[in-house]
């Protein structure tokens, strides 16, 4: 019977010594701490080879919203001197923008002037977004 057949049965554990009961408990404090490690360096590479995969995927993505940001970022100088109100743009977006940045700066309307409004393009990751929308479903986001 090996020692540690003779650590795990009640009847053998008390016929045993100290040294074999201090060398047992060594062996199953190695033998934990060695499957811990072994799994840890597995989930570790689990989540090196997924981020690699993610990366790839979303590489495209990433090279075609940047290149549309800089088409955006030539053109801003000349939407900034713009008049508020464009062809494309609707009145009522900019009368709820600016009753929003009202309310936000505890101002009146006719304290506020929009000189121009241009979309920003957003670079949140997906995790992100369903966090904001499940902050502001569940009412957290007050």
């Amino acid at each position: 019977m090996s020692i540690l057949e003779r650590f795990q049965h009640s009847d053998t554990f008390f016929l045993m010594s100290f040294g074999e009961k201090t060398a047992a408990t060594g062996y199953v404090i190695l033998l934990g701490m060695g499957i811990t490690f072994v799994a840890l360096i597995l989930i570790w590479a689990a989540t090196v080879l997924m981020s690699r995969v993610v990366r790839k995927i979303e590489s495209p993505r990433v090279k075609a919203g940047a290149q549309a940001a800089s088409g955006t970022m030539a053109a801003a100088p000349a939407a900034a001197k713009s008049p508020a109100v464009e062809e494309g743009e609707d009145e009522n977006l900019v009368a709820v923008l600016t009753a929003a940045a009202a309310a936000c700066m505890n101002t009146s309307v006719h304290n506020i002037v929009v000189s121009g409004i241009r979309r920003v393009e957003d670079y949140t990751p997906t995790w992100g977004k369903a966090g904001r929308i499940r902050a502001v479903n569940s009412g957290l986001a007050r």
